[in-house]
């Protein structure tokens, strides 16, 4: 792309200021940062003064915006040169240009001078019929039939007045539905007023029963959720949905209205005029067969642009919950990834990660060797001084806990502690090129097991090891542009990595490579030298690294830990750059650097203004002395582990009004689903999150959160569980419950025999995806023909 103008540059700062409420030198500053070479975690965290405090939230919209308006710039200089090289380019029409605000705006502009095949109405302008349309829109007075006959020319084509009249009325179709005033006007409308209605496609009621709900269904477009919207997509992509946008609640005064605005814009009217009518008929296919259609296609594409947008939102929030999720920490682990007939996967590792044994047991169906399974583990258990129980919750995993429970009590001395965690993305990653680098020699199917035991002890450095996409946490995360998600979930799993610190030491080249500036090929440098020369002692020991050269240092040096180093500050957030400001600090205080870090009650009595000079602020003062208060630390939470009910492992187990225990799997627009142990999630609706009223479920509710929920309704045929937090709510009696439940159809994706996600399919054993719900946000707004949402009405308090 060409380098854009001062003035233009200001422009883009100016409008990016307004949209992310700051000042437009902040944002030319970060601009100019980005350009360089900084990274969104380098720059919010290490360039407070040089941007004025903007946050990484700032930042990352700064950064995705920055991009959408360049190109805006680059294609609007690109339709300039187009138009002008045509010899088209009025002063005028180079204002208009110039002062569209948006792609869309953009290339209406540009409709009537794209190059395109050559059309009807090219044909008949080639014929000579343009002085026909124009002579009739000018005297409607004149007989159209009578007017044509003075163009016809059989050696032109023109057989017959009626042939030339079809050929003037494509020259005025053709020039309305590239007039972009009137197509900016009528998109306005649309977008305000059309309903998307869905009928299901002739024959295929029974094929596309999961779309039930949407065999014959309609509502305002402007207030349709995104995740019901991709729902309609998905059914229309598998040929079971038909969709339309419909001008308004009554279609033919919508369509009378469209009509009417471009017979406006023509400046034509109905007084009874001999060529009225048929100049009439002409707008009204304009509408009908030309302007309609594309504006249709236009507002589904901004629709979906837009649902993408928030469901790519909605996947990122839930993976970055899940990311920072609190670790276990350095304790031997026990992982087992549960099976039926092929066995359970056993994988021991040690309070570092390492793996140190594994094995196969068969305690279920058809085998059943339970005894035998239990001596397994209590064997590994004991030889290796196992802390911890790590059950991946896919298939048989309810059947795998209670072994689990039977070793406990058969090792009390052990004093072992077992979880059921989220196996989302491990065969992904079994079958990964990472997995076969760190265990070339381990059977594609016991890696799974490791997974499972190591994200337990730390999340973070296990989870970055996957496919953003593959962890499943997303809404329809299959149905949105995979280059925005990729895009999106990577800039997350950044941010997480960063915000929480590395520990180059111990790092996986995996966890290395999100730092900000390494590249996976100098992670894997770091963790070549380190392997070959031992421990990094110092932070600047990491420019002996190939090709790890001064402004990667610069980026990724104040992520990296060394604990145990030569350099105590090597162990914090700060800064090797900032390193002169804590000498300061040490040599105004009289204190040796090791007593003064960690001495939180001295650094408190520290005033930051005290040590700013030129170069360093107040913010980053700030910054130094909350790190030498508490070196190192870790912003994810205390650890903790949900109980699940003894005896409640299926969904047939459940009975109304159970109270339960369980851990927040995905939240969506709709609301949150939780694992309560029964190998399938139930619903909890927004409506029925909270006793107050809730706009979003993550203000009240994230990804790995243990919650208490009662089960409200249970319908095992669809395994559909609709739970509540409020736990006073009480069922809504069957006799007035409405058959079905609704959710948005179409959730499941991509599972294997094991119940896993297949690479590419989404990962975990909810196949990927929310399954998606149903209803509005607001609780006094149920969706229609909901049992789910006629109970929790029911149940409202007053």
């Amino acid at each position: 792309m060409p380098e854009l103008s001062p003035a233009l540059a200001r422009k883009i700062a100016q409008t990016i200021a307004g949209e992310i409420g700051a000042q437009r030198a902040q944002v030319e500053a970060a601009v100019g940062l980005l350009d360089e070479g900084a990274t969104v975690p380098f720059i919010a965290r290490y360039r407070k003064e040089v941007t004025g405090g903007l946050d990484d939230t700032q930042l990352r919209d700064l950064e995705t915006r920055l991009g959408y308006l360049r190109e805006l710039e680059d294609r609007r200089a690109a339709i300039l040169a187009s138009i002008d090289e045509q010899g088209k380019l009025s002063d005028e029409l180079r204002a208009d240009i110039e002062g569209a605000d948006s792609k869309a705006r953009l290339e209406d502009l540009y409709l009537p001078y794209k190059p395109k095949r050559r059309t009807r109405a090219q044909i008949a302008r080639e014929a000579g019929l343009e002085p026909l349309a124009d002579g009739l829109l000018a005297d409607p007075t004149q007989v159209p039939e009578e007017f044509a006959l003075r163009f016809v020319d059989a050696d032109k084509g023109v057989a017959d007045p009626k042939a030339a009249l079809e050929g003037a009325r494509a020259i005025l179709l053709e020039r309305w539905g590239e007039d972009a005033a009137l197509i900016g006007e009528l998109r306005d409308w649309l977008a305000d007023c059309g309903l998307i209605r869905s009928k299901v496609v002739e024959g295929k009621e029974a094929a596309g029963e999961k779309f039930r709900d949407y065999f014959d269904h309609a509502e305002p477009l402007a207030k349709i959720p995104s995740h019901r919207l991709l729902a309609l997509f998905r059914g229309r992509r598998e040929e079971f949905l038909q969709l339309e946008l419909e001008p308004g609640a009554d279609v033919e005064a919508g369509n009378a209205y469209a009509e009417g605005r471009v017979a406006l814009k023509a400046g034509i009217r109905n007084v009874g005029r001999a060529a009225d009518a048929w100049l009439l008929n002409a707008c009204r296919l304009a509408w009908r067969a030309k302007l309609q259609l594309h504006l249709m296609l236009d507002l589904f594409a901004q629709a979906r642009e837009k649902a993408e947008t928030e469901a790519i939102a909605v996947f990122g929030d839930n993976l970055e919950d899940l990311m920072l999720a609190a670790p276990a920490g350095p304790k031997a682990v026990l992982g087992l990834d549960p099976g039926l007939r092929t066995g359970v996967k056993v994988a021991v590792v040690d309070a570092t990660g390492k793996l140190v044994a594994t094995d196969t047991i068969y305690p279920h169906e058809p085998r059943r060797q339970w005894d035998q399974s239990l001596a397994t583990l209590r064997k590994l258990c004991t030889a290796h001084g196992v802390q911890l129980v790590a059950i991946g919750n896919g298939t048989a995993s309810r059947e795998t806990d209670r072994l689990a429970a039977d070793l406990l009590r058969l090792a009390p001395e052990l004093a072992m502690q077992k979880i059921v965690v989220s196996e989302a993305g491990a065969s992904v990653y079994s079958a990964s090129e990472t997995a076969a680098r760190e265990f070339p020699d381990l059977d594609v199917s016991l890696r799974g097991a490791v997974s499972i035991a190591r994200r337990l002890q730390d999340p973070l450095a296990e989870l970055v090891k996957i496919e953003p996409k593959a962890i499943g946490v997303g809404q329809y995360q299959h149905d949105v542009d995979q280059s925005r998600l990729a895009r999106a979930l990577d800039a997350r799993v950044e941010d997480c990595v960063n915000a929480v610190g590395v520990h180059v030491n111990t790092a996986s080249g995996a966890l290395l490579s999100r730092v900000s500036g390494l590249s996976a090929t100098v992670a894997a440098n770091i963790v070549a030298h380190r392997d070959a020369n031992g421990p990094f002692r110092r932070r600047q020991d990491l420019l002996k690294v190939p090709r790890l050269g001064g402004k990667t240092f610069e980026q990724c040096a104040g992520f990296l830990r060394i604990a145990d180093g030569d350099e105590p500050l090597d162990a914090s957030a700060v800064h090797p750059e900032a390193y002169p400001v804590v000498e300061r600090i040490v040599k105004a205080c009289g204190r040796d650097v090791r007593a003064l870090v960690g001495d939180a009650s001295f650094v408190r009595t520290l005033k930051a203004g005290d040590y700013v000079d030129e170069r360093f602020g107040e913010p980053t003062v700030r910054d130094i002395l909350a790190e030498l208060e508490k070196p190192g630390r870790d912003p994810r939470p205390e650890f903790k582990a949900a109980k699940f009910a003894e005896g409640v492992e299926d969904i047939k187990d459940l009975r109304e009004g159970m109270i339960l225990e369980g851990v927040v799997s995905n939240v969506a627009a709709f609301g949150a689903f939780v694992d309560i142990g029964v190998h399938q999630d139930g619903l909890v609706h927004i409506s029925a999150l909270s006793d107050r009223y809730v706009k979003d479920p993550r203000d009240v509710v994230k990804a790995g959160d243990i919650v208490k929920v009662k089960v409200l309704e249970v319908d095992v045929a669809r395994k559909r569980i609709a739970l509540t937090r409020r736990l006073d709510d009480t069922p809504a009696p069957r006799e007035e419950r409405q058959p079905g439940a609704r959710r948005d159809a179409g959730a499941r994706d991509g599972r294997d025999e094991r119940g896993r996600g297949r690479p590419g399919g989404g990962g975990g054993r909810r196949g990927g995806e929310a399954r998606a719900g149903g209803g509005a946000a607001r609780p006094a707004s149920p969706p229609p023909n909901s049992a789910l949402a006629e109970a929790f009405a029911r149940a409202r308090k007053p």
